[in-house]
C-alpha cells in the first residue's frame, strides 16, 4: 500500500493535531532558530532525547551561535562534547561553521541543496533544518520515520538501503503541507519516538493514525521495520591504567587520526595483562610503583569494535622526573574542566576524582 493513497484529511491532519497536543517540551522545540535545530539533531544521532538535553543547554550556553562554533579552541570543543561520542560528529560542526561564516556571513543557508553540501549535513539533517527552522517543505527520514512508515504500510523492505530510504522520503515529499513541514517532520519524529516505539509493544491504541496501518491491521508490528544484519564486531582486549602519585592522575593524547582521534585517554595497552606485566610498564615508563590494585573489568562498544577492558590502579612514588614526553599529569580539577576523556574509559575516569589512599 502507497503512502500517498491515504493522504491528507486521513493522514496528515490528525497526525499534526495529535502532535500539537502532546509533543514533548524541549528546549531546542519550537525557537524557529537554524543553529539550535542542527546542534540538536547533531547531537540526537546515537544519542537519546533525555540524555541529549542538558548537553545542548551547556553547548549553546557556552557556543550560542555559528561564529562562536567556528572560533572555538579545539580542547574546550571536545571537552563540551564530553559524553556524547562520536567526536567526528562535532569536528565536523565546527568544519560546517567555519564555510557558513566564510560563504553564508555566519547563517546558516535557506536551502536544501546549500545546507546538504556542508560537512556532516545529510539529507535527514537538511531535511529538519530546512523545514523546522526555514519552513521549506521538504522530509527529515530518521529511524523513528522509517519505523512509522515501514509499519504503515506494512513494508518488509531492508530500511538499511539507501533505495528504501529515497523512497520514502519521495513519498513524504508529495504530501508535504505547505504552511507547516516542519510540524509534519517532527510529529512523525514523535510519534515514532514515544508511540510507535522500536523496543517492545508499539502503543498502538494511542497513535493517532492507527486505523491507516497496515502492520497494526495484520499484527506484524513486532516484525517490521526489517533490518539487515549488522556485521559481527571486533573484540579486543585492552588493558587501562590509572597511574597515581596521590595527586595527579597519568592521561596522554591519542593519535590525531583513528578512533577517538585527538582525545585524552588513560594510558593503555593492547592485552589483557596480569599485574605483573602491567608493573613492567610502568617501570618501562622510568616510574616506581608503590602498590597496585586490580580494578573491576569493564566494556565499552564502539560502531566496529568491542573493547573488553582489565583495569589496574597503580600508585607511584612521584610522576616526575619522567623520560616519557606523552604523558600529561592531571590534577582532579583539569580532568573535570580541561580535558577531555571519551566514555570509553568511563569506568576508570572516576578514579581520577579520589584521592588514592
Amino acid at each position: 500500500m502507497e503512502l500517498k493513497s491515504h493522504m491528507s484529511d486521513e493522514f496528515v491532519r490528525p497526525l499534526l493535531e495529535w502532535y500539537q497536543i502532546n509533543k514533548r517540551i524541549l528546549p531546542w522545540r519550537d525557537q524557529q532558530n537554524a543553529y539550535y535545530t542542527w546542534v540538536s539533531e547533531i547531537m540526537l544521532q546515537q544519542t537519546r532525547v533525555e540524555a541529549v538535553k542538558p548537553y545542548f543547554i551547556r553547548f549553546i550556553t557556552e557556543l550560542p551561535d555559528v561564529r562562536a562554533l567556528a572560533d572555538c579552541p579545539e580542547e574546550k570543543l571536545m571537552k563540551l562534547w564530553e559524553g556524547l561520542g562520536y567526536y567526528n560528529r562535532v569536528r565536523n560542526m565546527q568544519e560546517a561553521a567555519r564555510t557558513v561564516v566564510a560563504e553564508y556571513n555566519g547563517k546558516l543557508p535557506e536551502s536544501y541543496e546549500a545546507l546538504l553540501s556542508l560537512k556532516g549535513i545529510g539529507s535527514y539533517t537538511a531535511g529538519a533544518i530546512a523545514s523546522i527552522a526555514y519552513g521549506i517543505p521538504v522530509p527529515a527520514v530518521d529511524g523513528n520515520v522509517l519505523r512509522v512508515l515501514s509499519r504503515i504500510r506494512e513494508s518488509r523492505e531492508d530500511i538499511m538501503k539507501q533505495s528504501v530510504r529515497k523512497n520514502m522520503e519521495q513519498m513524504l515529499l508529495e504530501i508535504m503541507p505547505s504552511d507547516c513541514p516542519g510540524d509534519l517532520n517532527q510529529a512523525m519524529m514523535e510519534l515514532g519516538a514515544v508511540v510507535c516505539v522500536p523496543n517492545g509493544q508499539p502503543k498502538c491504541t494511542e497513535c493517532p493514525v492507527q486505523k491507516l496501518c497496515m502492520a497494526q491491521l495484520h499484527g506484524t508490528t513486532e516484525e517490521i521495520p526489517v533490518k539487515a544484519p549488522k556485521k559481527a564486531r571486533r573484540i579486543e582486549d585492552r588493558t587501562v591504567l590509572v597511574i597515581q602519585d596521590g595527586e595527579r592522575t597519568a592521561i596522554q593524547k591519542r593519535p590525531s587520526r583513528g578512533l577517538l582521534a585527538g582525545l585524552y585517554e588513560l594510558p593503555n595497552i593492547k592485552g589483557c595483562l596480569t599485574q605483573e606485566e602491567a608493573l613492567e610498564k610502568v617501570k618501562d615508563m622510568d616510574l616506581e610503583s608503590l602498590f597496585i590494585r586490580e580494578l573491576e573489568p569493564a566494556k565499552h562498544i564502539f560502531s566496529h569494535i568491542e573493547w573488553r577492558m582489565t583495569g589496574y590502579l597503580i600508585r607511584v612514588s612521584s610522576l616526575e622526573p619522567i623520560t616519557n614526553k606523552k604523558l600529561i599529569f592531571a590534577d582532579k580539577k583539569q580532568s573535570e574542566m580541561q580535558y577531555a576523556i571519551p566514555s570509553a574509559f568511563g569506568a576508570y575516569v572516576k578514579y581520577m576524582k579520589e584521592e588514592v589512599k
